[in-house]
């Protein structure tokens, strides 16, 4: 990246038309001759080149600006001298997270929505942690494998959409069992699942206690997260999915409690965003990160022209372009 030391220095360049006008514009009063013999020869190359001289003078004194600014080729080089955490988001695409009960400034927004904005967040807050995510709905799969290269992650999160792993029903314990598979396999200091829904496991052939048993043994921690609005907080066309009763507290707290993890609750949009900034500090980033500055001094290439461009034009002002008086 090219960065200028002393960009202050570029002030000075709003006076080269100054001094161009001082010294070429306004020219002195005319010099009275009694014959005009002396220039009846016409134009020559001289006169015809004449006006270079102050061009090189002010490319001459552009470039000893630049110079002074010190442009440098910085390269940073960042270095993880040890793993972070691994964590691994799971996030429900089932029909009921398609539910307006939350809102994005003050428009109305689904659940899903504020969700995949609210992780994309959370992961960009994490860049030295490696990451994945998985999606579930009648079936839970992964979508991004655990990795570093956050932007494809983001990329990804951004296409998840309702119905993706079947919109009817809801597998916590598998998808609680495919991000623990992930997990295992990869050696990190922490192993981490945040599981995000808004109702209860009626699908897959693995219930969610036995997947957090199985994450218990693994060494994973998941914090459960229940969204949607409270009963009572509003009717329409999602109302069914508004009930507070829709998201199964007790086995979510039972899976928390199980791992060594926590239990969260978000009912609107304010509160989620708390809930992933809690996790964030719960889980401190063991990665030890060194950042390496690389700077390559550029100014030569403006200080020797410059100097080159400004002596050429003193030595042609002295001798053959000299003026009078």
């Amino acid at each position: 990246m090219l960065a200028l030391h002393h960009p202050i220095w570029l002030v000075l360049l709003a006076a080269l038309p100054l001094v161009a006008w001082v010294r070429w514009v306004r020219r002195p009063a005319p010099v009275r001759w009694s014959s005009l013999v002396v220039v009846a020869g016409g134009r020559s190359w001289r006169t015809l080149t004449a006006p270079l001289v102050p061009l090189l003078e002010l490319s001459g004194l552009a470039l000893l600006i630049v110079a002074l600014a010190r442009p440098q080729l910085t390269q940073t080089e960042t270095v993880v001298e040890s793993d972070g955490i691994d964590i691994m988001l799971a996030l429900d695409t089932s029909g009921s997270m398609e539910a307006l009960d939350f809102t994005i400034g003050v428009q109305e927004a689904s659940r899903l929505t504020v969700a995949r904005r609210v992780m994309a967040e959370f992961v960009q807050g994490r860049p030295h942690d490696r990451l994945g995510l998985v999606v579930f709905g009648e079936e839970a799969f992964t979508q991004v494998p655990l990795t570093l290269d956050h932007d494809t992650l983001l990329d990804f999160l951004r296409l998840v959409d309702i119905g993706m792993a079947g919109p009817n029903k809801t597998a916590i314990g598998e998808a609680l069992a495919v991000a623990g598979k992930r997990l295992d396999q990869l050696d990190a200091p922490s192993k981490v699942v945040v599981l995000l829904t808004d109702g209860r496991s009626n699908a897959g052939r693995l219930s969610p206690l036995q997947a957090a048993q199985a994450a218990e043994a693994l060494g994973i921690r998941v914090y459960t997260v229940g969204v949607g609005a409270m009963e009572g907080s509003g009717g329409g066309l999602f109302g069914m999915f508004r009930r507070g009763d829709h998201v199964d507290e007790e086995t979510l707290q039972q899976i928390a409690v199980q791992t060594g993890g926590q239990y969260f609750r978000a009912t609107d949009t304010r509160s989620l965003r708390a809930i992933y900034a809690t996790i964030d500090e719960l889980e401190t980033s063991t990665a030890e990160v060194t950042e390496f500055v690389h700077r390559e001094e550029l100014f030569r290439w403006a200080l020797v022209p410059g100097l080159v461009l400004f002596a050429l034009h003193l030595l042609l002002g002295w001798t053959l372009f000299r003026r009078l008086p």
